[in-house]
């Protein structure tokens, strides 16, 4: 075998991510969220869905707690808050109106505290006299039993709060087991959250990579039915088809591996080079060379600038290479082309002295262009 052929390593991966309307006549919302102390709430995930017509939009709060959604049909909305992938609170039947932004606005402290209140009240049948002038017998039974129901829902809610955030803390600590356990109880409280169950197939991934056998099928396909549920609740996460094709691939489910790739790969192009990079190792490490050099190339031609899918590409050819009757290294073509690109984008980068290496040792057989940045210049003089 020739030396280039036994140095030949690859990398170990890193694991872990408007329908236009011609002349209709649109609206817009907009307002403020404050959590639970008062304080504006970034990053809020505020969704906007039609109730008259199918229809759902979205937009997040910036630093300030601030919204703004243009371009909405009139129509019959309703707005909920989601936080941390819950919903906290919501305004149902808001319909909208031509001209200045509707004011939709969210204030979580607000809403504790009228939940407290309405609670006590309802506890010990204490109603305000304004309250009892205005209200029926049964429109203050009803009140009741709304609050009832509430509070057990704010239990609901501590529960599933609980189990997910020990969920998270095992997860971070690689306490698979406690995890798993963590991330079930939650999904049991409440099926309908893709979080929770994005986080179990998560935990389940990591589970299985600790066990063999047996054991280490079942945990791969429990993750594997966790990822489908996030997916359904949340098509169109790319990371949950990215880590759930990261997951088919080590279970050498290849081609469904390489259509979940794909949809990620469609719903965020920026990233489709760290997608196909990732299916790469992973196949790497499953001992998948030529579906593997595949992965490499599509990281490759959706960014050519991705220096450690170039790296690895030149790799993967590099061990396709043969040997002529005279002890020269033919390798395919790009090979020489892959390792120069990664010197060019990484001239120190961690490959960089092995690339020059893959180099150095074909140099005899192909022409390379690549020049040493270290090396000092000389000049020579052609003898006339």
């Amino acid at each position: 075998m020739s030396p280039i052929l036994r140095r030949v390593s690859f990398l170990v991966p890193v694991l872990l991510a408007c329908a236009s309307i011609g002349l209709a006549q649109v609206s817009s919302l907009e307002g403020e969220v404050k959590d639970e102390h008062g304080q504006p709430l970034k990053g809020a995930l505020v969704k906007i869905d039609r109730k008259d017509i199918k229809g759902h939009y979205q937009v997040k709060t910036d630093k300030k707690g601030h919204y703004f959604h243009a371009g909405l049909p009139l129509g019959i909305y309703k707005v909920t808050i989601e936080v941390d992938g819950q919903d906290r609170d919501s305004v149902d039947n808001v319909r909208t109106r031509l001209g200045d932004p509707l004011d939709v606005n969210f204030d979580l402290k607000a809403k504790v505290a009228d939940q407290q209140a309405l609670q006590k009240a309802a506890e010990t049948g204490t109603l305000t006299k304004e309250q009892e002038r205005q209200m029926s017998p049964e429109q203050r039974e009803a009140i009741q039993k709304r609050m009832k129901e509430q509070q057990a829902q704010i239990q609901k809610n501590k529960a599933l709060n609980d189990a997910f955030n020990q969920g998270k803390q095992a997860l971070e600590a690689k306490q698979w087991d406690a995890a798993v356990e963590a991330f079930t109880k939650a999904s049991q409280i409440d099926p309908n959250q893709h979080v929770i169950w994005g986080n179990l197939a998560d935990a389940y991934s990591g589970l299985a990579a600790t066990k063999t056998g047996a054991d280490q099928e079942a945990a791969m396909n429990k993750g594997a039915e966790a990822f489908s549920k996030a997916i359904e609740l949340k098509p169109d996460a790319a990371e949950y088809h990215n880590n759930y094709a990261l997951l088919l691939a080590k279970m050498k489910k290849f081609d469904q591996a390489q259509a979940e790739l794909n949809k990620a790969a469609q719903l965020d192009p920026p990233n489709a080079g760290k997608y196909y990079y990732n299916l790469g190792a992973v196949l790497v490490n499953t001992g998948q060379l030529e579906p593997a050099g595949q992965a490499f190339k599509k990281a490759i031609d959706a960014d050519p600038n991705y220096a450690d899918a170039q790296y690895q590409y030149g790799v993967y050819l590099v061990s396709k290479a043969t040997t002529t009757p005279d002890g020269k290294i033919v390798p395919p073509a790009g090979t020489v082309e892959a390792f120069q690109k990664y010197l060019e984008l990484k001239p120190t980068g961690p490959f960089a002295d092995s690339a020059k290496g893959m180099l150095a040792s074909i140099e005899g057989s192909v022409q390379t262009k690549y020049t040493n940045p270290d090396a000092k210049s000389t000049t020579s003089k052609k003898k006339k």
